[in-house]
């Protein structure tokens, strides 16, 4: 009989794709069609991550 609980390897947590620990939260409030088109993504919290670091970026560039 499988276990109910998954495998060991479900129980890890995920594999960070930056240097940095992701500790952090932050919520924001965007419109329908905004939060469409971000689900359609294939990892939306890697992509709104991208999109805020490219701000971020252009900003201290200025």
């Amino acid at each position: 009989m499988p276990n109910p609980r998954g495998t060991p390897e479900n129980l890890e947590p995920g594999k960070r794709k930056g240097d940095e620990p992701l500790t952090e939260q932050v919520n924001l409030r965007v419109t329908k069609t905004m939060k469409e088109e971000l689900s359609t993504k294939d990892d939306p919290p890697e992509f709104c991550r991208q999109a805020i670091q490219e701000k971020i970026d252009k900003d201290k560039k200025k």
